[in-house]
């Protein structure tokens, strides 16, 4: 009881210590929920209609993408550029397949199985003809080849052919999804077009127009001949004329101003006398006759020394363009291509005129020592020459020896080559036509006979050294060590500014960036910099990054933020002013036409007079006097009789312009009026002018992309 009693008394204390447990253990929950909400957040590469796509899921559609091109195109490798444009193709499509997904589900439209095998049944989607099921014969999309394909896929256990099988799987489903994305969308897009509609007298009235085509004398005073500095703006004005056209300065996404200072490394002329003794070396040798091979490999050319007759477009441009110019044996003293950045030297061994196509046969001979290898070889060689059918020996030895292509561009692009393989390559390209010869090498024997020779060009062995011209890791260290320097002492955008003369530097500006972008400033491997960009805070100035092709040297001052929504005046100044200026110049100009009653009267104005023909209401004039596009002229024109003076002063994007219609006639070859194709030619136009409708909808469809963050 006393032990009872005793545990009474300290209930409250109990009770405390347990609610605390109870806390720690909910708020360790908690912490764990919100550290994986975030972790779940930094994972995010965008946003559509609420739904997040996270960093694995887009770089799984990617890679799928670059696969669907690799095998289409028949490439290994995309360049970073290519890259780029792949990431931005797979989320445009992926953001308007959203988009469009939405819009269907909310009128019923789908794409039903039935209706995509009549697609694959059909075989004219242009997307079909992009599959390897195409009959050879037709060139036509051969749905039994899709679906023999498919059955044998299902059914295939052999795991030497799995990989292709699935790779080819891998593909044909995503062209099915593409396809069935294509076709909603087509149903989405032909079912707005149908609210496009014309009418028989709206057709027959832009027909008419149609079949007016008018010559004009034109008077011209271009915008050019007031000078800027004679017009005065004032701040008003751009106020006024800002608040005009506010709606053409509404942007979508945020984007950002910045200041920056970009300094590329460049080779100091110690690193360019460096290398040049390295390439007045290799000229001396080349030129004393020293084994090319080894010369080239000495110098570390950049370019490998094959030691066979290849056609120029195995060579370098640069080299390509001067080979022809050279006497064989010939060798040039070092020489810079500035398309390339390089030093060259490039010695002559010989020129041949050569098929670029050799037509051969081989039957290879393999047996348990060399000296049986060399045995048997002779033997078919000696059966051949008297005469014995090639594919019938070839088979007794479980080959086809069946004739094949050799097209100098399988083997002539490669960085080295054997000397076996030179030494049997050569002799293919000098063999003749119908000759039989028996190769024998270290682990086999080849018996071959060349059977056709085509396409006689030059092919020329030639060393070639080249070396680009690099700064040297002492010329880098010093540029770094000054840009450094400059960064740590100006640690404000107006330090960089006020101070990038005397350190030998130049402040740009880039206004409006937007984190779509893959570069900043157009520098490669600038990521680190863009996340900086969009994390940072005006007035902000970023640490120093090397970037490009580790030959940049950068750093950044964040000016503003610029808001999704109007961008304000100053952002947009540049543009307002533009306007203004072209406002102003007009009433000073419209006034010499004041009582203008002929082109007589323009002209002794000071206006240019040109004749413009084959004016018609459906197409913009162009004024060569103004360098120009004027649609208003086109429209003034149709109103206006033949013989007739248009006194009142245009307003035109070049200029101030009065015209006389001089004549009026229909165009060569008579047309017929057909209201239906005309109707439909302005539905067409319609359903463009509202395909702004995609537009509207990524507005309203809270896109975010931070695709800048991974990529």
């Amino acid at each position: 009881m006393a032990a009872i009693g005793k545990i009474r008394s300290w209930g409250p204390v109990l009770v405390t210590v347990i609610g605390l447990a109870l806390f720690a253990f909910i708020a360790e929950e908690m912490f764990r929920s919100c550290e994986t909400s975030k972790n779940n957040e930094r994972q995010q590469v965008g946003e559509v209609l609420g739904e997040k796509i996270n960093v694995q899921d887009f770089q799984s559609l990617v890679d799928e993408y670059q696969q669907v091109i690799k095998m289409t195109q028949g490439r290994d490798n995309l360049s970073e550029e290519e890259l780029n444009q792949v990431k931005d193709q797979v989320w445009n499509t992926y953001v308007s397949n959203k988009i469009i997904e939405n819009e269907a589900e909310k009128l019923g439209l789908t794409v039903t199985d039935e209706e995509l095998q009549n697609i694959l049944r059909e075989g004219t989607n242009p997307m079909l003809s992009q599959t390897p099921f195409v009959n050879a014969q037709t060139g036509r999309f051969d749905v039994t080849q899709l679906q023999k394909f498919l059955n044998d896929y299902k059914a295939n256990t052999n795991p030497q052919v799995a990989e292709q099988y699935k790779s080819f799987y891998d593909y044909w489903k995503f062209i099915e999804r593409s396809i069935r994305q294509q076709t909603l969308a087509q149903k989405y897009q032909a079912l707005l077009a149908n609210c496009m509609l014309s009418n028989p007298v709206s057709a027959k009235a832009q027909f008419d127009a149609s079949q007016q085509e008018k010559t004009i004398l034109l008077a011209s005073l271009p915008y050019s001949t007031v000078k800027d500095d004679d017009i005065k703006v004032t701040n008003s004005d751009l106020k006024a004329k800002y608040d005009e056209q506010k709606e053409m300065y509404k942007q979508t996404i945020e984007t950002r101003n910045i200041k920056y200072v970009d300094f590329q490394v460049k080779p100091s002329q110690a690193d360019r006398d460096e290398l040049m003794k390295t390439m007045n070396d290799a000229y001396q040798k080349l030129q004393s006759g020293a084994t090319a091979a080894e010369v080239v490999r000495k110098a570390q050319s950049q370019f490998p020394y094959m030691g066979l007759p290849v056609t120029k477009s195995a060579l370098p441009t640069d080299i390509a363009a001067r080979i022809d110019s050279m006497a064989v044996g010939q060798t040039t003293a070092p020489f810079e291509t500035t398309t390339d950045n390089t030093l060259n030297v490039v010695k002559l061994l010989s020129k041949q005129l050569l098929p670029d196509s050799v037509e051969v046969r081989m039957i290879r001979v393999v047996a348990d020592t060399e000296e049986a290898t060399a045995k048997k070889a002779d033997s078919i060689y000696n059966a051949l020459k008297a005469g014995a059918n090639f594919e019938e020996i070839a088979k007794k030895y479980g080959q086809d020896g069946k004739k094949d292509w050799l097209v100098s561009n399988q083997y002539q692009n490669q960085n080295t080559v054997d000397s076996e393989t030179k030494t049997f390559l050569t002799a293919l390209n000098t063999m003749a036509s119908g000759e039989l010869r028996n190769f024998k090498f270290s682990q086999n024997s080849i018996v071959a006979q060349v059977t056709d020779r085509r396409a006689m060009v030059n092919k020329y062995d030639v060393a070639v050294i080249k070396h680009t011209i690099d700064f040297s890791k002492q010329t880098y260290s010093d540029a770094y060590n000054k840009f450094s320097q400059y960064v740590s002492e100006n640690n404000s955008i107006e330090g960089l500014e006020k101070n990038a003369e005397k350190f030998g530097f130049k402040v740009s500006e880039r206004n409006g960036m937007s984190n779509a972008e893959h570069y900043v400033a157009g520098i490669r491997s600038t990521r680190e910099a863009m996340k900086w960009i969009f994390d940072a805070k005006p007035g902000q100035v970023s640490p120093l990054y090397e970037c490009g092709s580790n030959d940049h040297l950068l750093v950044i001052g964040l000016t503003k933020v610029n808001p999704a929504g109007y961008s304000d005046l100053e952002t947009v100044k540049e543009v307002v002013t533009a306007d203004v200026l072209r406002d102003k110049k007009f009433d000073v100009l419209k006034g010499k036409f004041d009582g203008v009653k002929s082109i007589a009267d323009a002209q002794a104005k000071g206006a240019k007079i040109d004749t413009v023909k084959q004016i018609t209401f459906g197409s913009p004039v162009f004024v060569q006097a103004t360098g120009s596009s004027e649609p208003i002229l086109a429209g003034a024109v149709a109103s206006t009789k033949a013989g007739q003076f248009h006194a009142g002063a245009l307003k035109g994007n070049g200029g101030v312009y009065v015209f006389q219609v001089l004549e009026e006639k229909k165009p060569e070859g008579e047309a017929k009026f057909d209201a239906k194709a005309t109707e439909g030619q302005l539905a067409q136009r319609a359903m463009q002018a509202a395909s702004r409708f995609m537009q509207e909808l990524y507005l309203k469809a809270g896109v975010t992309d931070k695709r800048y963050l991974f990529f």
